[in-house]
């Protein structure tokens, strides 16, 4: 059967009108925000409790825009004789995000929880050397940080933690023996 001449010109035009008909749907940003989903990715927010100075974050950056600087502080020793340790502060972290191209690296190498994602998206600036923000801009941004998702509770048990749940009801029975027993686990005399 060959087809008919205008059809596909026909059915363009009903999408058209379809379309034309329907109430268009638009966001009042900035009067209403929008609802973002759960862990969405904005900007890098920093916790600086956590931070070690061990520099991962800023050496595995693909684009080296992470700028940390710190010093060394040497701490007396805690027990008499003991030695004294020394460790890093931080004195600056910054992350220029006009250079930051948002592939979270840096979040996942962080080995002591200092780095996460923030749903944050508002930060425009009309310079662009405004974009550096520094660690202070970084810690405000932290508390929008979404708590993380409920453990499955169909997943199966961390072997540590079953590890740890079997020899603590091994020791539990062995006390109940030991009272069964007679002895509460105290040695004859």
């Amino acid at each position: 059967m060959a087809p008919i001449p205008g059809a596909g010109l026909a059915k363009g035009l009903a999408v058209t009108l379809r379309t034309m008909t329907k109430r268009s749907v638009t966001d009042q940003y900035p009067d209403a925000l929008p609802e973002l989903p759960p862990r969405s990715r904005g900007v890098i927010a920093l916790f600086e409790e956590n931070c070690t100075v061990c520099m991962l974050c800023a050496r595995e950056c693909p684009d080296w825009c992470i700028y940390i600087d710190s010093h060394k502080e040497t701490t007396p020793a805690a027990t008499p004789g003991g030695r004294e340790r020394s460790r890093n502060v931080l004195d600056r972290f910054a992350i220029d995000f006009s250079l930051c191209m948002y592939c979270g690296i840096c979040i996942e190498v962080c080995p002591f929880d200092a780095l996460f994602w923030s749903p944050e998206f508002e930060y425009a600036e009309t310079d662009i050397l405004d974009l550096t923000h520094e660690r202070d801009k970084l810690r405000e941004w932290m508390w929008t940080v979404p708590a993380p998702p409920a453990l499955d509770p169909a997943a199966e048990e961390p072997k540590e933690i079953a590890a740890a749940r079997k020899a603590a009801e091994k020791a539990e029975a062995a006390r109940q023996a030991a009272r069964a027993a007679g002895t509460d686990g105290e040695a004859p005399a």
